[in-house]
């Protein structure tokens, strides 16, 4: 696996991944933008609307039947929050060349295809088609209201909209129906635009390619040609400020099992110390090794499950754990003492050397998915400095225990979120 980066245009770039490993070429565009309220749920549906159709291929069916023409090429889009950034992407995975039954310029087809659909959208009267808006809100509204369906989802993301009050990560990523219901067709095809001219744009290549030929059909792509140079400064992540004592937070629904969410912060001094917070978080709630999931689950049978997720763009970390609703006390009174141990270095050099294990197991497991890769590569492009899979895992074997005891006593206790049932028990 070899990975390039090539400038098209000031805050436009290409990335291309060279492997042999698979049959298919992976195609990725993404746009970047800074998570705000008053874009959030525009650009959900911009994502949605995109997808109907382009000006050259004008439905879904359209560019189903040129997928089909493209020996069953895949193409699908959608949102994600990155930290405080928002990110439509946009795929489409094909055949490689090499295993085609004919010669054909199958990439530049793929290339065309996408970039079609990602800038040259489907434009009726000097706007968006009013049919595929009106359409997409509908869709839009479902997939909000069942953002209270998956209860484990749910308490986690209502764990960080209270952490995160009045800044950009406290937003759901696909907006809010008091917004939705306002946008019109002109208002959203202004918010394209104006992505059209500021977005940051990383095109992603996997696959069996050649460097050259690829960065001559992305830079003659039409779509690409019209695209103008912008400016990108990639702002700090807007982090909450540590706390004394944690806010308690509970939430009352019809659920037959707690979730339990406990936001943490952390105070990183540079970014060689994400590294070990990862190895840190690997040890309290990565796995079934971790001291969460023996301590609270396994010795205690508190939960159903346990564990913790560092975030790193927003030095975070939730633990989150599945309990019986009146075992909330005895589940935070076990977890504040596992967080103590560390900061008391509680723990062995063989935890220390499993959760190492763990972390490089992960980062071998990224040249087998090309989705993995780009991923990977795209995560390493939004933190500013790019660091191969290879110096991923040489910085994480370097960590001491020191270190990740140092990283432990920086830990503090933010937000305690409950998600219990209707009934007054315990």
């Amino acid at each position: 696996m070899n990975y390039e980066k090539y400038q098209i245009k000031e805050g436009i770039n290409l990335h291309i991944i060279q492997t042999n490993q698979f049959k298919t070429n992976l195609l990725s565009v993404f746009f970047t933008m800074p998570l705000n309220k008053e874009n959030v749920t525009k650009e959900a549906l911009i994502s949605a609307v995109l997808r109907r159709g382009s000006m050259n291929y004008k439905t879904s069916e359209d560019i189903s039947i040129m997928l089909e023409e493209m020996y069953g090429a895949a193409f699908d889009c959608g949102i994600e929050k990155m930290g405080d950034h928002h990110i439509l992407k946009f795929y489409l995975e094909t055949i490689n060349e090499e295993f085609l039954p004919q010669k054909e310029n199958i990439l530049q087809k793929a290339i065309t295809l996408l970039t079609d659909i990602a800038f040259n959208p489907l434009i009726e009267d000097g706007t968006f088609k009013s049919d595929y808006v009106t359409v997409e809100k509908d869709n839009l509204k479902q997939i909000i209201d069942s953002k209270i369906d998956n209860k484990d989802r749910y308490a986690l993301e209502r764990c960080i909209e209270e952490m995160y009050q009045d800044k950009p990560y406290g937003l759901y990523k696909y907006g809010y129906i008091e917004d939705l219901e306002n946008i019109t067709k002109q208002e959203l095809y202004d918010q394209y635009k104006k992505m059209l001219e500021t977005a940051k744009i990383d095109i992603f290549v996997s696959g069996s390619i050649e460097k050259e030929e690829l960065k001559k059909i992305v830079c003659e792509e039409e779509a690409i040609k019209k695209l103008q140079d912008r400016k990108i400064n990639i702002d700090k992540n807007q982090e909450v400020e540590p706390k004394s004592e944690p806010t308690n937070i509970t939430e009352a629904l019809d659920v037959t099992q707690g979730k339990l969410v406990m936001g943490l912060t952390l105070a990183p001094k540079n970014s060689e110390d994400k590294y070990i917070a990862l190895v840190y978080n690997t040890i309290l709630g990565g796995g079934a090794n971790s001291k969460l999931f023996q301590n609270v689950r396994e010795k205690a049978s508190l939960a159903y499950t346990a564990g913790s997720n560092y975030i790193r763009q927003k030095n975070n970390i939730f633990i989150r754990c599945g309990i019986e609703i009146q075992n909330q006390k005895k589940a935070i009174d076990i977890i504040k003492q596992q967080l103590e141990d560390m900061k008391k270095g509680v723990f062995t050099e063989e935890d220390l050397q499993n959760a190492k294990n763990m972390i490089i197991s992960t980062i071998d497991f990224i040249p087998d998915e090309q989705d993995t890769q780009i991923s990977y590569y795209f995560g390493q492009e939004l933190m500013g400095k790019i660091v191969t899979p290879d110096e991923y895992k040489e910085k994480v074997k370097a960590i001491t225990k020191e270190q990740v005891v140092e990283i432990a006593n920086q830990v503090m206790l933010h937000t305690i979120y409950f998600l219990r049932n209707e009934a007054k028990e315990g």
